[in-house]
């Protein structure tokens, strides 16, 4: 984090995100004074365990009475982030005046970019949100750059050239939320910034580790750490057409869940043998995160000097193991020493987004998402 002396006129946003892992709200507050990026304050806000399960619900397809539940979602939603919104101002000791905009991602509930009509849809009210907040809120940003004929996503990869690139190496951003994603920084700045989903970050991992242990997630990867990987199940899994699919790309909930995983189970006989045991078949899946975030990085990311890795993800001591096994040679570190705290970046991108619609300026990189074009995303609820 920058530690810049702040001007008399403090440019402050609060960026929001609600990721596809549900583990938590993210809320920053960001000063951008003179262009400087500075990380002002966080918090760390708990979904309501009944709104959670809905969420997870409404992520596939079929449920009963869906659009209701959707919008009494959406509305429930908006208030518990005004709830974290309200809860980081109170902690920073800021009035609602004194924020310039507040960047809501929302809750992603689909995400089909390949569909015959590509769509994405988020919830959490933006109007609602401002109205209860006193604050300027934009919400929205993915559907502006899917009207551009993008895939919505990634949206980061922007914040992190503003907050990483450097003209001293290549560097690539690996962020390790729900889903994992790559953004490739060039130092030759004549060269377009390029970015991608790789597959499963966390997703399948706490997922099966909830299901075993009633608990969010597998704190530093020790459960995955005891067990052995079955390469079977492995091959199986990386079978998957999207891991050969040429990036522009992205995916989510719809394809990486515990149905997805327990349909390959079933397709495949490890069930009389030691490699079933749930340890193992959570050590494969923190392999499955570590090969196709290699391959990817191998297949598609060029020339990289150093590897920056972000989000909850970083914190998996087994995970970031054999990734190093899979990337052999290369420095793989946390952004933390580089700019911001990695479990922070993706909210505060969404600070840094709702900045730049203010000022008019683009949001997305159409190399990124396949847009034909970058756009100005969002669209901007006045307080």
């Amino acid at each position: 984090m920058t530690t810049n002396v702040i001007s008399r006129n403090p440019e402050t946003y609060i960026g929001l995100m609600s990721g596809t892992s549900l583990d938590a709200i993210d809320v920053a507050l960001l000063d951008f004074t003179d262009d400087q990026i500075n990380l002002l304050a966080t918090h760390s806000h708990a979904f309501p365990d009944a709104l959670k399960q809905t969420i997870q619900q409404l992520n596939q397809p079929g449920q009963r009475d869906e659009i209701h539940r959707m919008a009494v979602a959406d509305l429930q939603l908006a208030d518990v982030f005004a709830e974290a919104v309200s809860a980081l101002l109170g902690q920073a000791g800021k009035q609602a005046s004194s924020i310039k905009a507040l960047g809501s991602h929302g809750q992603t509930i689909r995400h089909q970019p390949n569909d015959a009509t590509p769509y994405t849809l988020q919830i959490g009210d933006p109007n609602r949100l401002a109205e209860l907040t006193g604050i300027t809120t934009v919400g929205d940003f993915r559907r502006r750059d899917m009207a551009a004929g993008g895939q919505g996503a990634p949206l980061a990869p922007a914040f992190h050239a503003a907050l990483f690139r450097t003209t001293r190496e290549n560097r690539t951003i690996l962020n390790l939320g729900g889903m994992a994603n790559l953004t490739l920084l060039p130092a030759d700045l004549a060269q377009a910034v390029t970015g991608f989903d790789t597959g499963p970050g966390n997703i399948l991992l706490n997922a099966w580790y909830q299901r075993h242990h009633n608990e969010a997630y597998d704190q530093n990867g020790l459960w995955a750490g005891t067990g052995q990987v079955s390469e079977q199940l492995l091959a199986a899994l990386l079978e998957l057409p999207f891991y050969s699919i040429t990036p522009p790309r992205s995916t989510g909930r719809e394809q990486f869940n515990l149905e997805y995983l327990d349909h390959i189970l079933d397709q495949i006989t490890l069930s009389p043998k030691p490699e079933a045991a749930p340890e193992n078949i959570q050590a494969t899946l923190s392999e499955l995160t570590a090969r196709s975030v290699a391959h990817a990085l191998t297949t598609w990311g060029g020339d990289c000097a150093r590897l920056l890795v972000c989000g909850g993800g970083v914190f998996n001591t087994d995970l970031l193991k054999r990734l190093a096994v899979q990337l052999p040679g290369l420095s793989i570190e946390s952004c933390a020493a580089y700019g911001m705290a990695p479990e922070w970046i993706e909210a505060a991108a969404f600070a840094w987004l709702a900045r730049q619609t203010l000022h008019h300026h683009s949001g997305n990189l159409a190399e990124v998402t396949g847009a034909t074009h970058n756009v100005v995303l969002g669209g901007i609820y006045l307080s």
